[in-house]
């Protein structure tokens, strides 16, 4: 068997949902003349449609953001004080666009801060702007600056509650529906603690935790659908005045994990837990389990044979972030004592105009492969989607639009398919992930491990 080891995070997952983030790295920003302060008018957009793609933004005819996506903003513009036509377009599986608002006129008045939310549903073709106009004041030494808006079309009306933290529920600051917002609210810096309830009641369905607000802070504070794992139903997006923007999740997020039983020549298997809690029980090769959620910790996990607990497979550790979607799975051979833990990050956010689709090397016996995606099962001609791929890599989530494709796995170089041709009709607003696999006992065929949209949703 295999010694201690530390699980290695796969290289393509380089990032974590819940990092801060800063304007989007593609923004393209029109070239404007210096604007007098007098005449001056500031703009920002901010994504808020949880099923929509990335998006441009067209103002005037010109494109000044490019590829902004779900819980993003852009940078502030500084215009002059006008009319302008204002166009998102969605950017779909190929690179075309689709206008999904306007062109709008949005009147920009001067000494007014203007933020353009895009909200609403994708799916249900109920994106619109929320366009929030507030006039430039000078913030008081010493105090900070907070708006909240609910750009959430998943949750109801609710009750905000901002108080220090630790301290009972109080009074909500405001009560707000879908699109409703606070003006700005100037208070002393300090620790807050920012907590959602249903109107009137005293269950709480976010809570920040506590909120260090240095002087000077000013951020408008959105509650938009909830893209981290946990039970709550929002999460908050903090957006700078420059257009910097960062996530507040739920102070009581968890880490959802699923774990794969890839090696096809062990038997059913336990996951055991810092060796008191057992997580998984009999598990048997190629299934896997539902997301199961965790605290968010450093845990050692032992997968064991499930007849007999002492014989330890996989022995490592595995730190667990709040908020992450983890996929868990064992690959490799038992016989050759060569299994490895692979633990992938997840992306469950759906979008509606598109399925996106992953593919997995999990076969221990198959060499590196190429990946064909083809409108047929002839593959003489066409050219890999995916190109020498080795053993325990992935392809990452790969957009397309919704359609029948035929999946080829070849031996890499040529044209001798190990896995397929696979018919794959794909629908839009679905997740796919497939995960090539040794025979059974190392002997059977090579097939796919199915997950996602794939199998039945609950």
């Amino acid at each position: 068997m295999k010694g201690l080891t530390r699980l290695a995070i796969s290289a393509a997952m380089v990032s974590t949902l819940a990092a801060c983030n800063s304007s989007s790295s593609d923004d393209s920003s029109i070239s404007l003349p210096p604007v007098p302060p007098e005449r001056s008018a500031e703009l920002r957009v901010i994504h808020a449609v949880s099923d929509a793609p990335a998006v441009d933004i067209r103002l005037a005819g010109t494109d000044v953001v490019q590829g902004l996506d779900y819980a993003e903003s852009s940078e502030k513009f500084t215009l002059i004080a006008a009319n302008y036509a204002v166009e998102v377009r969605a950017i779909l599986p190929g690179g075309e666009r689709a206008t999904v608002i306007g062109p709008a006129t949005v009147g920009l008045t001067s000494q007014t801060d203007h933020k353009v939310f895009a909200v609403g549903s994708a799916a249900d073709g109920t994106i619109e702007p929320l366009i929030i106009a507030d006039s430039k004041t000078s913030l008081a030494s010493g105090n900070i600056r907070l708006q909240v808006v609910h750009a959430s079309s998943a949750a109801p009306d609710v009750d905000i509650h901002v108080t220090a933290p630790g301290d009972a529920l109080s009074a909500p600051i405001a009560t707000l529906g879908f699109k409703d917002h606070t003006a700005p609210i100037d208070v002393p810096a300090g620790d807050y603690q920012v907590r959602i309830t249903l109107p009137g009641e005293d269950t709480v369905v976010f809570d920040s935790g506590p909120l260090d607000l240095a002087a000077g802070t000013d951020l408008v504070v959105a509650a938009i659908n909830n893209r981290f794992a946990g039970d709550s139903p929002v999460s908050l997006l903090a957006v700078t005045p420059d257009g910097n923007f960062f996530d507040v999740m739920d102070a009581n997020s968890k880490a959802a994990v699923r774990v794969v039983h890839g090696v096809s020549d062990a038997p059913a298997v336990d996951v055991l837990v810092n060796d008191e809690i057992r997580l998984v029980e009999d598990l048997a090769f190629p299934d896997f389990t539902d997301y199961l959620n965790v605290d968010p910790a450093e845990y050692n996990v032992k997968v064991a044979a499930n007849a007999d607990n002492s014989i330890v497979a996989i022995d490592a550790d595995l730190d667990l972030a709040a908020g992450v979607f983890y996929s868990v799975l064992a690959l490799g051979s038992l016989g050759e004592e060569e299994i490895t833990p692979l633990v992938l990050l997840d992306q469950p956010r759906r979008v509606a105009t598109e399925a996106k689709v992953r593919i997995i090397h999990g076969s221990f016996l198959a060499p590196e492969v190429d990946i064909y995606v083809t409108e047929t099962a002839d593959i003489s001609e066409a050219e890999p989607a995916f190109s020498e791929v080795p053993f325990l890599a992935e392809t990452g989530y790969v957009s397309l639009a919704a359609g029948s494709y035929v999946v080829s796995v070849t031996v890499a170089g040529t044209k001798d398919v190990a896995i397929g041709p696979v018919t794959l009709d794909l629908e839009a607003n679905t997740i796919y992930t497939a995960i090539a696999r040794d025979g059974e006992g190392l002997t059977a065929d090579f097939g796919l491990i199915l997950m996602d949209d794939f199998v039945q949703q609950d």
